[in-house]
């Protein structure tokens, strides 16, 4: 064998492998259990391989209570072995890194909506236009406006109706 190990003695050879043939299928088993398909050959392998190397195949008394076992050794050196996953953090700033309001974004849906709204009020007619901007703009309750256009109650309400459902339509007030 490479590496400086002498083979193992014919004897321990033959019982290395009546060892093998019994007890790689159950450490198979055992490790897919655990690990899963994909590393499970490779931990059987490896275990076999340190009983190969280690030549106790014949000595061994309870052959099937001792791959276990070395299986499991495999398995808790691996996880001592196995190096902490480092987190990479950064400390937070809270003046800089604090949430801010998306300003930017109501200013652009408030352009889009004022766009909307001036292409709504001018298709209106000029007397439900007039009408709505000064109830909307100047507050004026519909008693004022009645008097100051110089119609009817209803006729504001009926205008004022008029331009709400246009606005509606255009999806302004929802």
């Amino acid at each position: 064998m490479a590496g400086g190990k002498a083979m193992s003695p014919s004897g321990s050879t033959a019982a290395f492998e009546a060892l093998y043939r019994a007890e790689y299928t159950r450490v198979l088993r055992f490790f897919r259990k655990r690990v899963g398909s994909d590393d499970a050959s490779d931990l059987a392998q490896e275990v076999f391989l340190k009983l190969f190397t280690s030549d106790v195949a014949g000595q061994i008394e309870h052959p099937r209570a001792y791959c276990i076992r070395s299986a499991r050794n495999l398995l808790a050196d691996r996880a001592r072995r196995k190096t902490p996953v480092h987190i990479a953090t950064c400390p937070i700033d809270e003046g800089l890194d604090a949430p801010t309001p998306p300003e930017q974004a109501w200013r652009i849906e408030e352009r889009d909506v004022r766009r909307v709204y001036r292409r709504t009020l001018l298709v209106l007619p000029r007397r439900t236009r007039r009408i709505f901007l000064m109830h909307r703009l100047k507050r004026m309750t519909y008693a004022e406006i009645s008097e100051q256009v110089g119609i009817g109650y209803k006729s504001v309400n009926y205008h004022m109706m008029r331009a709400l459902a246009r606005c509606r339509k255009e999806r302004i007030f929802q």
